[in-house]
C-alpha cells in the first residue's frame, strides 16, 4: 500500500485545526487528618468561609477554620468514608440550601434534600445558609400581631410579626406544644412556618409532623428535620437553613414564623464542633462566639419596611414581609440564669416562660406570668384585646401574691375574698387544651365576661363548661357581635354595651340550667 504525503497532511491540518486549546484547572488539597465529622485539609489556599467543598464519594464538607497550613471542614455525611490522603475539591459555593413553594408540605434535612418519600424537590432557588440580617433602615417597628390562639398568651405575652419570642422552660413542660399550636393557628392566615427540629429523637419530630398533618397545617409548613443521630455539624446547620427558607418568603412580601426547637441543642452541636476544630474554649467549654452564633441566627427575624424604595435596597422584590422567630430554650431545674438562657433572653423581645410547678398542678400552658414578657407589649396587639386584658395580668400576679398569705389565715376581709375568687377562675378561663388554638374574638368574648365579674358566681369545678357554652350561646344568639370583633378589632361603647347584654341573657339561662 502506498502512504500520500498530501492525504496525511490534510488530516494533521484537520485535527489542528479542531484542537480546542481549554485547560481545566480544579483548585483541590489533601486531606491530612479525618475523624468525629472533622476533616483537617492542606492545600485549598483560596477557598473561602462557609464554602461547600466536595470530598470522593460525593460527601460534603462546609469549611470553618482558616489556619495557616491547613484548613478545618466539618462534614455533612458518613465521614467514615473518607480517608487520609483523599482529594478534596472546591466548588466555589458558599452553602446554600433550596427554597421557595415546592418545599411547602415537605420534611427536609438541613441541606435541602427530602426525608418524607415524596420525591425529589422541585426549585431552581437557592439561598447561602448564612446571611449579613437587614440594618435598622430596612426594617419597621413590629405592629401586625401574630396570633398564637393561645389566650395566655394572646392576653398577656403578644408575638408581633417580625418578633423574636423566646419560649424558655425544663423538659416536658409543653414549650414545643406551644409553638405547634402557633403553627397550627396559622392556617389559612397567609403566615408559611418552618419548624426546624435540632438534636430530637426521630419519633418526636415524627409525631409533630403527624400532628400537623391531623390539623391540616402542613399545607403552609416546611419541616427541617436534624435529630439526634446526625452529626454536629448537620445539627449546627440546621436553623440557618430554615432561617434561609424563611428570608425568602419574608423578601417576597409574605409572612412566616420560624421555630427552631431547640437552641439548647445547637449550642451542644456547636460546642462540639468547635471543641473538635481546636478552638480555644471558654465558659462551660462553649467557645467566645456562642453569644454571636445565635445573635447573627436571631436577628435575621424582622419586619421588612413597607416603602417600595427601601425594601429593594434590601434586596426585597416586595415590601412589608416579616420572618418571626420562636426559639426554644430548655431550660435544667428552672434555672434561667444559666450561660444559654441568658445570652438567648438578652438577644430576643421577651420570654415566654413555662414552669413545672404549674404544670404538674394541671395548668396548662404553664406559662409562668410573672417572669414572662414581651417587649413588645401592646404594640402587637389588637385594640379590642388591649381593652379587655389590659387589667388581667395586674390581677392575676395580684391573686398569686394573696394566695401565697391566704393559706395561712382563715379570717379574710370581704375585697381579699373577692380578689381570690376573680383569680380563681381566671386562672380557669386561661387553661386550653393541647392542638386546640381558640380565635381571636372568642378569646376576647370571654375573657371580657370573666373581668367584668360574670364568672365569679360560677363554682371553679363549672368555669369550663361556662366558657364553652358562653361561646356557644355566642355563636348561635349573637354572632354578629363576634364578626363586628373579628372586623373592626375594637370594642366600640356601643359594643359593650352589647356584650354586657347578651352575656347577661345567658347568664340567666345557665344559672336557671344549674339551678334545674
Amino acid at each position: 500500500m502506498k502512504i500520500r504525503p498530501e492525504e496525511i497532511t490534510s488530516i494533521i491540518k484537520k485535527q489542528i485545526a479542531g484542537f480546542d486549546a481549554k485547560a481545566e484547572v480544579d483548585e483541590v488539597g489533601e486531606v491530612i487528618q479525618v475523624g468525629d465529622g472533622i476533616a483537617r485539609v492542606y492545600g485549598l489556599e483560596n477557598v473561602m468561609s462557609s464554602e461547600l467543598v466536595q470530598f470522593p464519594n460525593d460527601i460534603y464538607g462546609m469549611t470553618l477554620n482558616l489556619e495557616e497550613d491547613n484548613v478545618g471542614i466539618a462534614i455533612f455525611g458518613d465521614y467514615t468514608k473518607i480517608k487520609e490522603g483523599d482529594i478534596v475539591r472546591r466548588t466555589n459555593r458558599i452553602v446554600e440550601v433550596p427554597v421557595g413553594d415546592a418545599l411547602l408540605g415537605r420534611v427536609v434535612n438541613p441541606l435541602g434534600f427530602p426525608l418524607d418519600g415524596k420525591g425529589p424537590i422541585k426549585t431552581d432557588t437557592y439561598r447561602p445558609a448564612e446571611k449579613k440580617a437587614p440594618g435598622v433602615i430596612y426594617r419597621q417597628p413590629v405592629s401586625e400581631p401574630l396570633d398564637t390562639g393561645i389566650v395566655s398568651i394572646d392576653a398577656m405575652i403578644p408575638v408581633g410579626r417580625g418578633q423574636r419570642e423566646l419560649i424558655i422552660g425544663d423538659r416536658q413542660t409543653g414549650k414545643t406544644a406551644i409553638a405547634v399550636d402557633a403553627i397550627i393557628n396559622q392556617k389559612g392566615k397567609d403566615v408559611i412556618c418552618i419548624y426546624v427540629a435540632i438534636g430530637q429523637k426521630g419519633s418526636t419530630v415524627a409525631k409533630v409532623v403527624k400532628v400537623l398533618e391531623e390539623h391540616g397545617a402542613m399545607d403552609h409548613t416546611i419541616v427541617v428535620s436534624s435529630t439526634a443521630e446526625e452529626t454536629a455539624p448537620i445539627q449546627y446547620l440546621a436553623p440557618f437553613a430554615g432561617a434561609a427558607m424563611g428570608e425568602f418568603f419574608r423578601d417576597s412580601g409574605r409572612h412566616a414564623l420560624c421555630v427552631y426547637d431547640d437552641l439548647t441543642k445547637h449550642s451542644w452541636a456547636y460546642r462540639q464542633l468547635s471543641l473538635l476544630l481546636r478552638r480555644p474554649p471558654g465558659r462551660e467549654a462553649y467557645p467566645g462566639d456562642i453569644f454571636n452564633l445565635h445573635s447573627r441566627l436571631l436577628e435575621r427575624a424582622a419586619k421588612m419596611s413597607g416603602d417600595p424604595k427601601v425594601a429593594k435596597a434590601a434586596g426585597c422584590s416586595e415590601p412589608g414581609g416579616s420572618l418571626t422567630a420562636l426559639p426554644i430554650i430548655e431550660t435544667q431545674a428552672g434555672d434561667v440564669s444559666a450561660y444559654i438562657p441568658t445570652n438567648i433572653i438578652s438577644i430576643t423581645d421577651g420570654q415566654i416562660f413555662l414552669e413545672p410547678d404549674l404544670f404538674y398542678a394541671g395548668i396548662r400552658p404553664a406559662v409562668n406570668v410573672g417572669i414572662s414578657v414581651s417587649r413588645v407589649g401592646g404594640n402587637a396587639q389588637t385594640k379590642a384585646m388591649r381593652q379587655v386584658a389590659g387589667s388581667l395580668r395586674l390581677e392575676l400576679a395580684q391573686y398569686r401574691e394573696l394566695a401565697a398569705f391566704a393559706q395561712f389565715g382563715s379570717d379574710l376581709d370581704k375585697a381579699t375574698l373577692a380578689q381570690l375568687t376573680r383569680g380563681e377562675r381566671l386562672v380557669e378561663v386561661l387553661k386550653q387544651g393541647q392542638y386546640a388554638p381558640i380565635p381571636l374574638a372568642e378569646q376576647i368574648t370571654f375573657i371580657f365576661a370573666a373581668v367584668n365579674g360574670f364568672a365569679d358566681s360560677i363554682p371553679v369545678s363549672e368555669v369550663k363548661r361556662w366558657q364553652d357554652e358562653l361561646i356557644k350561646f355566642m355563636k348561635a344568639t349573637y354572632s354578629d357581635q363576634l364578626q363586628e370583633i373579628t372586623d373592626v378589632k375594637k370594642i366600640s361603647d356601643e359594643l359593650e354595651g352589647k356584650l354586657k347584654a347578651a352575656i347577661e341573657e345567658f347568664m340567666k339561662g345557665f344559672t336557671a340550667d344549674q339551678a334545674a
